[in-house]
């Protein structure tokens, strides 16, 4: 019940902050924009109570990539890095333990740590999402499940509005006790990819 209040805060907290954007939007001012798009894949693994079986899988996300640098600047603050919010549909291709799927939708906050027209932009990311899965485990009663990530990456621009990214993702999943068993599956993710910027 803890988890599920928790999730459900940080949802309702990320929504109002997008919904926040858009009211900006609606004051004819800048609006909150689409600043960019990635495409991004890799490899992720997960060890199962099953001892003699890991969760593994290929995930395929699409990040859209908002600037919430206007929202700032609105309450008085310049921030010099990249700050986003990302929506992040996403597909998994799950080849072990059996072949299976999953799919879903990330919110996710950005930040970068140097200035935006840094050619290497360091950055964190972290958010929540939800996802179903095809497969059955012993740790989840629900194929319905959230996600907890965080984590982060390098975007190295060898365009100018175009970089190679790299990235390293935990993500914790849990049905937030809709039904049991609900153990969770951590989960650690290499990504990379290629980011464009408009």
């Amino acid at each position: 019940m803890k988890r599920l209040k928790r999730t459900a805060f940080f949802l309702v907290l990320l929504l109002l902050f997008f919904a926040g954007g858009i009211s900006f939007a609606d004051e004819g001012k800048r609006p909150l924009s689409l600043k960019g798009i990635e495409f991004l894949t890799g490899f992720g693994k997960a060890n199962l109570e099953e001892k003699e079986h890991h969760y593994q899988l290929i995930p395929f996300f699409v990040d859209f990539d908002f600037d919430l640098k206007p929202l700032l600047q609105k309450k008085g603050i310049n921030y010099p890095g990249l700050i986003q919010f990302v929506e992040e549909p996403f597909f998994s291709y799950v080849f072990e333990p059996n072949d299976n799927i999953e799919f879903g939708n990330n919110f996710l906050i950005k930040i970068g740590i140097l200035p935006e027209t840094s050619k290497f932009q360091p950055y964190f990311k972290g958010g929540l999402g939800m996802v179903y899965i095809t497969q059955h485990t012993r740790e989840q009663g629900t194929q319905f499940n959230f996600n907890e990530y965080w984590g982060a990456g390098l975007h190295y621009f060898f365009k100018k509005n175009v970089a190679f990214t790299v990235e390293y993702r935990y993500r914790h999943l849990s049905n937030a006790d809709i039904g049991k068993p609900n153990s969770g599956i951590a989960t650690h993710f290499g990504i990379f990819g290629i980011s464009y910027l408009f």
